[in-house]
């Protein structure tokens, strides 16, 4: 029998809430192949064209990729750690011999994902308003 390295679910959500914005979390679990890790990385140097392409424009707009990646690595996250213990064994742990059982770390895990990416999404969504409306009146 094939012995696959076990994936921790508690390691992987944490890795999600992170640095889910450059894809550490899909690589960690589905290695170099992973293409929505390769979307997730490539927010990084996105941002850096952003910046060379427009040198005038808001910081905002200049981080707005990563920003989107973040939100979305933060959403992975909550669905990462609150996959059943069972489903994440059949998907990433089937020939591993072992099995998951998550407790309260990760628990702690998701209140602060749910805690930090809400903030981050109302930031975003405010400050977007603030400059589509007023131009950065407020800011």
């Amino acid at each position: 029998m094939l012995q696959t390295t076990h994936k921790n679910k508690t390691f992987a959500t944490l890795l999600a809430a992170l640095l889910g914005a450059v894809g550490a979390h899909r690589f960690y679990l589905g290695g170099l192949y992973d293409r929505w890790g390769w979307l997730h990385a490539v927010a990084l140097p996105a941002s850096g064209v952003v910046m060379a392409a427009a040198p005038d424009a808001n910081p905002f707009f200049w981080y707005l990729p990563l920003t989107v990646s973040l939100l979305a690595a933060f959403l992975e996250a909550l669905v990462l750690g609150l996959t059943p213990d069972d489903k994440w064994d059949v998907r990433y742990n089937g020939a591993s011999g072992r099995h998951s059982d998550s407790s309260w770390p990760l628990a702690i895990v998701l209140v602060a994902t749910v805690m930090v990416g809400a903030g981050v999404l109302i930031a975003a969504m405010a400050r977007m308003s603030d400059l589509l409306y007023t131009g950065g009146a407020y800011g």
